[in-house]
């Protein structure tokens, strides 16, 4: 593995203010989730602007044509919801168009290969999107600002074009034998038939004009106005089984969380169909187990691993499977008031479905790889399913009916892991956000082995290794092997508010509530916007 590959320490800091706080996988999204606090809108606008702001900075991991959960604690009522906006197949849906094939491996989630990577690749492998009608719905319900307002910052980000530095093109030239498949996918991404390079901005000219399109109309115009039209016709087109009943169809569920608790607090997650089975039965072993008069060190670890193993066990005793691949992203927000929430959305794989729809821009997801191609599963294909088995953990932790926290990770079977860790050592130890998201973290999911960072320390190395068998990692940039956190914390006696993102990952950020200005400006280089 890669023990000792990066020779420098890295360390992310805090950004603290008493008006609101957004964290994000890219500072630039959270800077326009920050601009909505800043026009007068709450922790939902400002979580629903980073959202949508990700089209255009981070179309890899997350976008309009993918889906997900929230959770969102209103502070003036005291109580928290959840909003499930997960892909749907298509009434048409037919597993014939995915026969098993013994000489494809495994797909992303476990389950037995399919001729042509028909679920995991190309036009068959999406799902109808519930993102458009999931963020609209919070936004309507609980936010301040009507949605042109909300998409005004992403829509400026979207004219400028995606920013190009070397991460981008890392994270393209990882998907680009797929990525050339689909015209515009490759037009877009694959400037002269190669990744782009860093230092320029990519055309999103078809985006943009979805999007405005959403902000002139408002929702419905993608699901059953002249949007949907132009998403089915290019769907159909492509050999996809959506059509137009199916994307009118399509409602986000608003639902009642599910419930965990640690240390005196409450912690709020979407429901049994995301990670928070899991984090739950986790945390209920560490308050059982841990020794809290211990400091952080091998037996922190130790009984963490143990918890993790224990949850992602019964979890595939469940299912049948655990989930193994997917590029997700994750933002948090809070407001002076106390407002919270969390929110979580994918594409699935990165890029998806690898999939750049010609008449809209979007990049579609490859959910359909979330279910079973055999009859007789809890996750069988089935017309206009949803889908009911996900990493994805967006959280809210909540004591004496204020809001503490809210924390999320994206990196599919290494966001439980992740999210627990953040939590527990929030609860378990009564440390700062900051230093929580800068502690070294482990990773453990039912496997035979568990992953470890050497920052923990040789000492802490050597003890685990006489209970686990080690694969010792650095947390690194790429590959991404501990998940990638982004969380806001708010102290309820000052409300001082705080955010912060992953420290390993060179784009992550929190913004502090400001207007947002984006720099237009042809040679300000690939990241031209600035909180």
């Amino acid at each position: 593995m890669n023990r000792n590959i990066e020779q420098w320490e890295v360390r992310k800091r805090s950004v603290s203010s008493e008006r609101g706080v957004v964290a994000a996988q890219n500072w630039m999204a959270a800077a326009a989730g920050a601009d909505a606090l800043a026009k007068g809108g709450n922790a939902i606008d400002a979580a629903v602007a980073c959202a949508f702001a990700l089209n255009a900075v981070e179309p890899w991991m997350c976008g309009m044509g993918g889906s997900g959960y929230m959770v969102i604690w209103l502070a003036g009522e005291k109580r928290a919801m959840a909003l499930d906006f997960q892909g749907m197949l298509p009434q048409g849906i037919d597993t014939s168009d995915y026969p098993l094939d013994p000489n494809v491996p495994d797909a992303i989630m476990g389950f037995p290969g399919v001729a042509e990577n028909a679920n995991v690749v190309g036009y068959k492998s999406i799902t109808v999107p519930g993102a458009v009608a999931g963020l609209s719905a919070a936004l309507k319900r609980h936010g301040n600002l009507g949605l042109d307002s909300v998409l005004a910052s992403t829509i400026e980000l979207a004219e400028r074009g995606l920013p190009v530095d070397w991460h981008t093109t890392l994270q393209i030239a990882l998907e680009a034998a797929d990525l050339s498949k689909f015209p515009a996918s490759a037009t877009v991404f694959l400037p002269g038939g190669a990744p782009a390079q860093p230092e320029q901005y990519l055309p999103l000219t078809k985006m943009t004009e979805t999007l405005k399109a959403l902000a002139d109309n408002g929702p419905d115009v993608f699901y059953k106005g002249q949007v949907a039209d132009r998403i089915s016709a290019d769907l159909q087109a492509g050999g996809s089984r959506i059509n137009a009943d199916d994307l009118a169809a399509y409602e986000p569920l608003f639902i009642e969380p599910l419930v965990g608790t640690h240390r005196g607090a409450t912690l709020y997650t979407p429901g049994e169909t995301s990670g928070g089975l899991r984090l739950n039965e986790a945390l209920q072993y560490i308050e059982t187990h841990l020794d809290i008069e211990q400091p952080i060190g091998a037996h922190t670890y130790s009984t963490y691993a143990t918890a993790l193993n224990k949850a992602f066990i019964n979890h595939e005793r469940r299912l049948g499977r655990i989930d193994t691949a997917g590029c997700t992203s994750h933002m948090s927000a809070v407001d002076a008031d106390g407002n919270m929430v969390a929110l979580t959305y994918t594409l699935l794989n990165r890029f998806g479905s690898k999939v750049m729809l010609p008449s809209t821009g979007m990049m579609m997801n490859n959910s359909v790889s979330y279910f079973d191609p055999r009859p007789g599963y809890p996750t069988t294909m089935e017309a206009r399913k949803r889908i009911n088995a996900s990493n994805m953990c967006p959280t809210v932790c909540v004591r004496d009916d204020e809001a503490l926290f809210a924390v999320g990770a994206s990196g599919a079977n290494h966001i439980v892991p992740c999210t627990m860790q953040m939590a527990a050592f929030l609860l378990d130890y009564d440390i700062s956000l900051e230093e929580a998201f800068n502690l070294p973290r482990i990773d453990a999911g039912g496997r035979d082995s568990i992953r470890v960072d050497p920052a923990v320390g040789e000492d802490v190395l050597a003890a685990l290794g006489q209970d686990f068998q080690l694969e010792i990692a650095q947390n690194l940039v790429f590959p991404k092997l501990y998940s990638c956190p982004s969380g806001v914390w708010r102290d309820p006696d000052t409300g001082t508010t705080c955010g912060i993102g992953d420290k390993a990952n060179p784009v992550a950020g929190a913004v502090a509530e400001s207007r947002f200005i984006i720099d237009t400006s042809t040679n300000s280089g690939a990241q031209g916007a600035r909180p």
